[in-house]
């Protein structure tokens, strides 16, 4: 049984494996249905807390939509009615048991419902029902349910096994798996960052040396908020070094930029990434943060938006916008503080590319305690997130002080035509002087 079991995880239903799933009906012969019936009732609980995570969400979307929802299954009425009425279906289509003086028989009342089977179930509750499958929606992770989805204007391969997932591509049907955000790939059951996980390690980096500390402070599972400052374009390289080493994956919020270029805008959004439109007040991104939060995954963004420039880099007091906060406010989520220093020597503004030498940079990556929020002002909540991140860098970046003009124009992009040296006369620096933002934690 443990061999059948591996290979159904592995390659899904088979014709073989739903006889013997068949067969087991006339196991039922004698059983009382009032036993029956609790002991599904009892599991129904049990199951609901284990569903995938984004299912949920899925089921909600379509009942604010003003749709009929209904589970068309294999298995028997009398053992999924209840976890479908916990969930909120409208409707189940399953397979039925005979019973008699209540007692089920061991007999089959009706067709078993599986494959076209299931889609003759299906058309004939549309038909009563006066709904139209051209318009509506089917999800499955079978290839056998292949006809079903073919049926409908709004197929959707769920957590496919491998031929439903050929079909699909075939056929050219979305995909999903309701265990991550939407648009995620999974191959063979796991993310590209788990894939790549082995070879995103440290010492696979040629221009940089890296010192971790505090990582223990990134939950193992759960939703949470890594919030970082934003330094330099090898910031992103850095979070992801540790990402990879807390052994999870991560959904994080980019510039519209980064995913607009062919290729990598499309990787960006393969890997979980989210588009960010900062000139466009749209609150999507928000959204699909906390969608991905609610289904207990971990988001990384930098509270900042972007590389400081100027004068402004070197500011001891870090300024940051309010999204943080209020996706922490949204969804109750722990926002875990990252200070990142020295990633602006591998990689400053003013170069189109990281540099490359026989030096390799040191690179200091600090993780802190969950940031203490009070989420009910995102103003304040920022400034605590800030002096946070602040607390996590060294005491020099705490110092304000004279940036040269060299210094000046490594925080500027690539042909910037600006007077650097100006901007540093009218910022005069102070030796000793910090001030932080936010309340005392």
């Amino acid at each position: 049984m443990g061999a059948f079991t591996r290979a159904y995880d592995v390659f899904g239903e088979s014709w073989l494996s739903m006889q013997v799933t068949r067969q087991t009906g006339r196991m039922t012969k004698g059983w009382p249905q009032g036993a029956v019936h609790v002991a599904a009732v009892a599991a129904a609980e049990e199951l609901a807390d284990q569903v995938q995570p984004f299912v949920p969400a899925l089921i909600d979307a379509h009942r604010k939509a003003g749709r009929l929802l209904v589970l068309a299954t294999t298995s028997p009425i009398h053992l999924v009615a209840p976890l479908a009425e916990r969930l909120g279906f409208d409707d189940v289509l399953a397979t039925r048991w005979v019973s008699e003086d209540g007692l089920y028989t061991g007999e089959f009342d009706g067709p078993f419902v599986w494959g076209r089977e299931k889609l003759k179930a299906a058309l004939a509750w549309a038909k009563a029902n006066a709904v139209d499958l051209k318009a509506s929606f089917a999800y499955s992770d079978s290839y056998f349910d292949g006809p079903l989805l073919a049926a409908v204007g709004h197929p959707v391969a769920v957590n496919p096994d491998p031929q439903l997932a050929v079909l699909a591509r075939l056929r050219g049907w979305p995909v999903r798996h309701l265990d991550v955000s939407p648009g995620v790939a999974k191959v063979a059951g796991r993310e590209l960052q788990d894939w790549l996980r082995p070879l995103n390690r440290p010492e696979m980096v040629p221009n940089a040396r890296f010192e971790f500390s505090g990582v223990e402070n990134i939950p193992a599972s759960g939703p949470a908020i890594l919030v970082f400052n934003h330094r330099s374009y090898f910031d992103a390289s850095a979070v992801n070094l540790l990402i990879a080493r807390s052994g999870r994956c991560a959904r994080f919020l980019g510039k519209k930029e980064v995913f607009d270029v062919p290729i990598v805008g499309a990787l960006a959004r393969l890997f979980g990434g989210i588009r960010v439109v900062r000139a466009s007040g749209s609150d999507e991104p928000l959204e699909a943060a906390a969608d991905a939060l609610a289904g207990g995954e971990l988001v990384s963004m930098a509270p900042q938006g972007t590389i400081p420039r100027g004068p402004a880099f070197f500011d001891p007091e870090l300024k940051g916008r309010w999204g943080a906060a209020r996706l922490a406010a949204m969804t109750g989520a722990l926002v875990i503080p990252v200070g990142l220093w020295g990633t602006e020597v591998v990689w400053p503004r003013n170069s189109r590319l990281p540099r490359l030498g026989l030096e390799r940079p040191l690179i200091q990556v600090k993780v802190g305690p969950p940031v203490e929020l009070r989420r009910q002002d995102p103003d304040e909540d920022t400034r605590a997130i800030m002096a946070a991140i602040v607390d996590l860098l060294p005491p020099k970046a705490r110092k304000r002080h004279k940036p040269t003009e060299e210094e000046l124009a490594r925080t500027y992009p690539p042909g910037y035509r600006g007077d650097a040296a100006k901007e540093a006369e009218r910022r005069p620096g102070v030796d000793t002087v910090t001030a932080q933002a936010g309340p005392k934690r």
